[in-house]
């Protein structure tokens, strides 16, 4: 289903396959010595940065380079890539640890996403730039012109760090506060802090997300509208 959806075919089948499995479930398939998904998510997060720079450079030629960290950081956050992920049907083909599995893995956007990003590593692995471009592109245009009209990414993270940078004396700094939960639903908290002091906190299924509270938080305490 997600193969015939992205229209690319594999030299190497196991890099898709690899793709599609959690750690999770690598864990239960020990004796099979299974590989999981992470390194490939680590490398595929790095094309998706410059596929997406690469088309905003070109396509917005008026925006500044602040606006467009914004854009950036706006058509690849969590949100939008679980949105992809849905298109796809990777909440149908990959594969879960029973725990992650009763846990509602499959409907996790942070799982989701993170297997998109595994997705594209295999591409890139497998083809090259050129067929892990053209799956970047399949997307990131819609995404972005969602983002320019007022769509429905917030990226409160990036939105504070521009009101730090005003003045350099400020710095800013997300810390892991703790985390509670089974393996299969953690909740992370983070604490953010302003100058050395903590200032704000977040919550989420992931650290990602965390930081995302914990920003939108200080937004708010500083009196601006989010």
């Amino acid at each position: 289903m997600v193969l015939e959806k992205i229209g690319y075919t594999f030299r190497d089948p196991v890099l898709f396959q690899k793709a599609m499995t959690h750690s999770s479930y690598a864990n239960e398939q020990r004796a099979r010595h299974l590989q999981h998904n992470e390194r490939l998510e680590f490398l595929g997060d790095s094309v998706l940065g410059f596929v997406t720079a690469d088309y905003l450079y070109n396509h917005f030629p008026e925006l500044p380079e602040g606006q467009l960290t914004k854009l950036r950081a706006a058509v690849v956050c969590e949100q939008a890539l679980y949105e992809i992920a849905k298109e796809l049907g990777i909440d149908e083909e990959i594969r879960l640890g029973r725990g992650e599995e009763m846990g509602g893995g499959r409907k996790r956007p942070s799982i989701l996403a993170d297997a998109v990003e595994a997705l594209l590593g295999a591409i890139y692995l497998d083809g090259g730039i050129e067929p892990a471009r053209a799956f970047v592109l399949s997307f990131i245009p819609r995404k972005a012109d969602e983002a320019r009209a007022g769509g429905a990414f917030t990226d409160y993270k990036t939105a504070l760090q521009e009101i730090v940078q005003k003045n350099r004396e400020e710095t800013l700094h997300y810390r892991l506060a703790g985390e509670s939960g089974p393996d299969h639903n953690k909740v992370f908290e983070i604490e953010l802090l302003l100058n050395s002091n903590v200032f704000a906190h977040g919550k989420g299924r992931s650290k990602k997300e965390a930081e995302q509270m914990a920003a939108r938080q200080a937004l708010e305490l500083m009196g601006r509208k989010v």
